[in-house]
C-alpha cells in the first residue's frame, strides 16, 4: 500500500466525512456494533492465531494480556460504542457568537481535526475504540496496530471499515497500515495528515516526535503513584492499592510507586506486604523499606534513580516520605504526569496534593485505574495526553475536535474601520 497516496485521497474526503450528520455517524456506529457481534467467531479465531504466535515467540505475560480479545473485551468495546452513540455531537457547536458591528457576525464553530494517524500498541480493543471515536468525531484515520495482533486487527478493521462504508460514510474514512515501513511513510505525510497519536514505549514515541513535521499528541511512560498519608483509612487503602496494581497490570494507569507516610509505615507495611503477596505482587523499595518488611534480598533494594521505573508487571516500588509535600516533590520529579492518587481522610492534605501534583489526573481515595476514556464517560479514548497543549488526560471526542471561525458580513471592508469611517460595536449574542 502507498500510504502517501492513501493520505492524499483521505485528505480530500475528510470534508465529506466532516459534513455528515450525527444521525448518519451514529447509525454507522450502531451498525458496526452489530457487525462485531455477528462476526465474533471469526474475530476470536483470528485472535487465537495471534495468541498461539505469541506463545511461540515467548511474548511476556503482560503483553499477552493486552493481545487477548475475548467475550469480555468484545462486550466492553460494544458498550463503548453504545456510549459513544449516546453522547452529543461534538461537531457544529457554536462556541462563540459575537457581533463585531451591525450586520457583521462572528462564530467559532467546532470541527474535526481532519486526518489523524494513530500508531498503537498490540491491543485489538484499541483498534475498535480508536476507529469508532474518530468516526463519531468526523475524523478520517490511518490506523497502524502492533504486529503481534496482525490477524485480529485485520478482521476487526475489515468489519468496521466495510460496515461504515455500507452505512454511507466515505470509502477513505478509515485506512489500515500493516507493514512496519509504512510508519516512516506516514511520518512524511505532513501535507495531508493533521495529527499523529503514537501509543507505545518512551523510545518509540520519541522516535515519532523526532522524525516528523506532523504535530504529535500522546505520552510515553505511565509511572503512576499513590501516596498513603498518615490520615489514610487502612480498610480503604489496601483494596485501592491492590486494584491499582493488579486489576490490569499492563495498563499505563496501573500504579508503579507507593509512597507511604513514615509515621504509619511500621503498622501499615506488614498488612500491605501480606495483601500484595497474596495478589502475586513483589515489592521493591529503599533500604529503609526493605528493613521494615524484613526482606534481605539485595535485588529488591532500590537506589533513588530506580524510582523512574515503569514495570507493567506485578512489581511495585515503595518509598517512605515525611509528609505530603515530600510526596508531591517525588511525584513531580519521577512521575510521568499521567495519573497520581492520594489516600487520606484529611481534606486539607488532599486538596494540597490535588493542587500541587502536576499530572493530567489527580485523584483522592480511589484507584489510578479510573484514568480511562470509557470510565470518564467519553465512550472510549484514542490515548492519554500528558502534555499541556490541546488535549490532556484520556482523549475522547472533545480531544479530537478543533474549531474554525466563520464571519458573516453584509459588504463590510476593513478600510472603513481603519479610516474611522466605521467603528466596531462588539456584543456577544
Amino acid at each position: 500500500m502507498d500510504i502517501r497516496a492513501e493520505a492524499r485521497q483521505m485528505k480530500l474526503q475528510a470534508p465529506v466525512l466532516a459534513a455528515t450528520s450525527v444521525e448518519e455517524r451514529n447509525a454507522a456506529l450502531l451498525a458496526i456494533a452489530g457487525a462485531l457481534e455477528e462476526k465474533k467467531d471469526e474475530i476470536f479465531a483470528a485472535n487465537h492465531e495471534d495468541m498461539e504466535a505469541a506463545d511461540k515467540n515467548l511474548v511476556s505475560p503482560a503483553v499477552k494480556k493486552r493481545l487477548k480479545f475475548d467475550e469480555g473485551k468484545l462486550r466492553d468495546v460494544i458498550a463503548g460504542i453504545h456510549q459513544l452513540v449516546s453522547l452529543p455531537d461534538p461537531l457544529g457547536r457554536d462556541l462563540l457568537h459575537r457581533q463585531l458591528d451591525e450586520g457583521l457576525e462572528l462564530h467559532r464553530v467546532s470541527v474535526p481535526i481532519g486526518v489523524i494517524g494513530v500508531i498503537f500498541e498490540a491491543r485489538p480493543d484499541a483498534l475498535v475504540q480508536i476507529s469508532t471515536l474518530c468516526l463519531k468525531s468526523g475524523n478520517c484515520a490511518i490506523l497502524k496496530g502492533g504486529k503481534e495482533t496482525r490477524n485480529t486487527n485485520r478482521i476487526l478493521f475489515k468489519v468496521i471499515h466495510d460496515t461504515a462504508v455500507a452505512s454511507g460514510l466515505p470509502e477513505k474514512c478509515l485506512v489500515q497500515a500493516e507493514l512496519h515501513n509504512e510508519i516512516d511513510e506516514l511520518l512524511s505525510c505532513d501535507k495531508d495528515v493533521d495529527l499523529l497519536i503514537p501509543r507505545g514505549s518512551n523510545a518509540f514515541v520519541a522516535h515519532i516526535m523526532n522524525n516528523t513535521k506532523i504535530p504529535v499528541m500522546g505520552h510515553a511512560d505511565g509511572i503512576c503513584h499513590i501516596y498513603v498519608d498518615k490520615a489514610a483509612d487502612p480498610d480503604k487503602a489496601i483494596p485501592i492499592l491492590i486494584d491499582a496494581k493488579t486489576q490490569y497490570t499492563a495498563a499505563c494507569n496501573a500504579v508503579e510507586t507507593l509512597l507511604i507516610h513514615r509515621d504509619i509505615a511500621p503498622s501499615f507495611l506488614p498488612g500491605l506486604k501480606e495483601a500484595m503477596a497474596d495478589a502475586g505482587v513483589r515489592l521493591r523499595g529503599t533500604r529503609e523499606v526493605m528493613d521494615l518488611l524484613g526482606d534481605d534480598k539485595e535485588e529488591n533494594v532500590m537506589a533513588e534513580e530506580d524510582f523512574a521505573t515503569e514495570y507493567l508487571d506485578l512489581i511495585a516500588s515503595v518509598k517512605l516520605v515525611d509528609d505530603v509535600k515530600e510526596a508531591v516533590d517525588h511525584i513531580n520529579r519521577y512521575g510521568s504526569h499521567h495519573t497520581d492518587s492520594i489516600l487520606t481522610e484529611d481534606r486539607d492534605t488532599a486538596e494540597y496534593f490535588m493542587q500541587m501534583v502536576d499530572s493530567a489526573g489527580v485523584y483522592h481515595n480511589c484507584s489510578t485505574r479510573f484514568a480511562d476514556g470509557f470510565r470518564y464517560g467519553f465512550g472510549a479514548e484514542v490515548g492519554i495526553g500528558t502534555g499541556k497543549l490541546h488535549a490532556r488526560g484520556p482523549v475522547g471526542l472533545e480531544g479530537l475536535v478543533t474549531y474554525k471561525y466563520k464571519l458573516y458580513g453584509t459588504g463590510q471592508i476593513v478600510g472603513d474601520y481603519a479610516s474611522g469611517k466605521a467603528q466596531f460595536h462588539f456584543k456577544d449574542l
